[in-house]
């Protein structure tokens, strides 16, 4: 079975493309984040991927779309609510481009992450199959976070500090340095 893996940054697929690959699934990944901010950051992780990528044999397909404004703009009327825009922007691309590929299945690094809301990536992804007409493959890989990071930082990945956006990088430093806004 093929499927499409959307990856949100080396540290958090290493893992995952190793259990789909164990699994038997022909495993490709798919860069598509215009969540991550700023430039900087966007390109770091990117780059590490790529890396990554070449050394596993993983092949990797890129939407390489560095979108700062696109972004804002779906998230700037509810911050506090701007991660269901985000999981909808990654998630019905990544099935778009599964259904237009011809893949089996998508899924994505995101489900390995102990930080993000589970239950609403697992519906947004849902939805997102369904509009598109292609298999959503749910995998809970947060058992293996803590893999991925000791393996990342052995290989020594890029390792980012906050999820991407550049609220969240506002929320850590404001927690970091107990401001209270």
């Amino acid at each position: 079975m093929k499927t499409l893996l959307h990856i949100c940054c080396a540290p958090c697929a290493n893992q995952c493309v190793e259990l789909l690959r164990n699994d038997g699934f022909h495993v490709t990944g798919f860069w598509f984040n215009p969540n991550i901010h700023p430039f900087t950051e966007y390109r770091a992780r990117r780059n590490c991927l790529r890396e990554y990528a070449k050394s596993i044999d993983l092949p990797l397909i890129e939407k390489d779309q560095y979108a700062l404004r696109p972004f804002v703009r779906e998230v700037a009327e509810d911050i506090a609510n701007r991660c269901v825009k985000c999981y909808e922007m990654r998630l019905f691309e990544t099935a778009k481009t599964a259904r237009e590929l011809g893949f089996d299945s998508f899924t994505s690094s995101l489900f390995i992450s102990p930080y993000q809301n589970h239950s609403l990536m697992k519906d947004v992804a849902m939805r997102a199959a369904e509009t598109y007409g292609v298999e959503f493959l749910y995998r809970d890989f947060r058992d293996l976070f803590k893999a991925g990071q000791a393996f990342a930082r052995e290989q020594e990945f890029y390792m980012q500090k906050y999820c991407g956006c550049v609220f969240s990088e506002e929320e850590r430093y404001l927690k970091q340095n107990k401001i209270i806004p």
